[in-house]
């Protein structure tokens, strides 16, 4: 493992963001256009099948690392070949072990959430594509590290142009639900071949009591964020299976899906380079004070206009769009699940900031507070307000980040107003504009892309009058 100074993880960072942001865009892209076609051609009830089924593996996930990769990214001593054998030994002991219990388990978790047999072969896939997931971590670690998000990007890519080929195909074709099973299989296959043949390195079996105290020492409290992340979404959505109609669900994951994906475009592609970067700068905090305004002003320039666009347009998208009308139920938890992206969008990175500082058992009482809160206001709200009541308690939470924000700067000097100012205003301006002209111009689909078109130029075009010097700013 190289060492990095700050001016390489400088230049790294901003190499990666482009590679992360410009490559995924263009998967992105493809994943709404596969989406598009399967939320027409498949049921309601099909949607939360995988919706729920996919939260099952997610609760798989979270008891087979126990933060170990997040540790040896975030270790400020150069990595041993030690390091990354007991790393990897721990984790596949708890993988497989979590694997087996799974597959065992399969008939189970059918019979509990009244799964097909389809259902049951959906899950099993997802097991078995999970294994395979666990495999590329030590390759996946030693490229975010180094901060090589151009060669990090390249398996991802593959990945997702798989899945969406072979899900697509088969959705067509008549399969449903299997083929998410099938698509899941090619998807685990390809991005574990492709991984290293970019990042070889060979697998081997160790174990040192110290390099495990000394990780362990950042991971348990790190994984107890992701294990309480866990509790209070995942395994809230296995709730909801018990509670609610698979329609109702469909009509949540519909929501949701499309609400966040602004999150998995941007945010999450920010987050990848941020978290090793700012480790690297944890030794700076004037530094790190101005990567934080930095990542935060590029994320939310980005977010809250792609945000407030969708949930103007999403109604004329579900009228124009064939076979969507059967989704107008989900606009409301649409225009929810948008507001706590949005707030996410800066409590999210803030979060990251405090992980890579060091400061991990801080964002873990952030963690259980936000479990606490989500467990005791969501059902509450579902009972009050149906199936909305998930996206509108998400809502409410989610207004935390005053909080957040309060908590980082007690380490880390920035300053927010200046960050939100111009993204704010050129979203509102953009927002009232594209509300009033939509009224008036959308007659059918192409029009709702010659809105987008205007929107676009309206809030660029606000961002450069008043968030100039921001932008030359964050470039420099």
């Amino acid at each position: 493992m190289e060492e990095l100074d700050i001016a390489t993880v400088t230049k790294r960072s901003i190499r990666g963001v482009f590679a992360l942001v410009s490559r995924t865009f263009f998967i992105q892209i493809i994943s709404l256009a596969v989406v598009t076609v399967l939320y027409a051609v498949l049921k309601e009830s099909e949607i939360g099948v995988f919706f729920v089924v996919s939260a099952s593996i997610a609760f798989l996930s979270y008891f087979s690392d126990i933060g170990l990769a997040a540790a040896l990214i975030q270790k400020k001593e150069k990595l041993t070949d030690e390091d990354l054998k007991t790393t990897f030994t721990i984790q596949q002991i708890l993988v497989v072990s979590v694997c087996v219990i799974a597959l065992l388990l399969s008939g189970f978790v059918g019979s509990t959430y009244n799964l097909d047999k389809n259902g049951v072969q959906l899950f099993q896939a997802l097991v078995i594509g999970f294994f395979m997931s666990s495999l590329k971590t030590i390759p996946s670690i030693l490229l975010e590290r180094s901060l090589r998000f151009d060669k990090l990007v390249i398996p991802q890519i593959i990945e997702t142009i798989v899945f969406n080929v072979v899900v697509l195909v088969l959705a067509l074709k008549g399969f449903g639900i299997m083929s998410y099973s099938f698509a899941v299989l090619a998807r685990g296959a390809s991005g574990l071949a492709t991984i290293y043949l970019i990042a070889p390195w060979r697998i081997g079996i160790s174990f040192s009591k110290q390099v495990a105290k000394k990780l362990l020492s950042f991971g348990i409290p790190f994984q107890s964020n992701s294990i309480l992340a866990l509790l209070k979404d995942d395994l809230l959505i296995l709730y909801l299976g018990t509670v609610l109609p698979f329609s109702q669900i469909g009509y949540i994951g519909f929501a949701q899906k499309w609400a966040y994906t602004p999150l998995r475009l941007i945010m999450d592609n920010m987050i990848r380079i941020t978290f090793p970067s700012f480790s690297r700068l944890s030794h700076d905090i004037s530094a790190l004070g101005k990567a934080i305004e930095k990542s935060l002003f590029a994320t939310v320039s980005l977010i809250f206009p792609s945000l407030t666009g969708l949930v103007i347009l999403a109604p004329y998208f579900i009228d124009y769009i064939p076979k969507y009308q059967k989704w107008e139920p989900a606009i409301l938890s649409l225009a929810f699940f948008a507001a706590n992206a949005a707030l996410s969008s800066i409590s999210t990175p803030l979060t990251n900031a405090l992980n890579a500082i060091g400061k991990v058992k801080i964002t873990l009482y952030l963690m259980i507070f936000w479990t606490i809160i989500t467990w005791i206001l969501t059902p509450i709200s579902i009972v009050w307000f149906g199936f909305n009541g998930f996206a509108i308690s998400s809502a409410i939470i989610s207004t935390s980040v005053v909080g957040v924000v309060y908590l980082v700067k007690r380490h880390v000097s920035f300053n927010l107003f200046r960050i939100l100012l111009a993204p704010t205003v050129a979203t509102a301006f953009m927002g009232i504009v594209v509300y009033n002209l939509s009224k008036l111009m959308i007659n059918n689909l192409m029009t709702v892309f010659i809105m987008i078109g205007i929107g676009a130029v309206i809030y660029f075009g606000t961002m450069m009058l008043l968030g100039r010097k921001q932008i030359s700013y964050s470039k420099s």
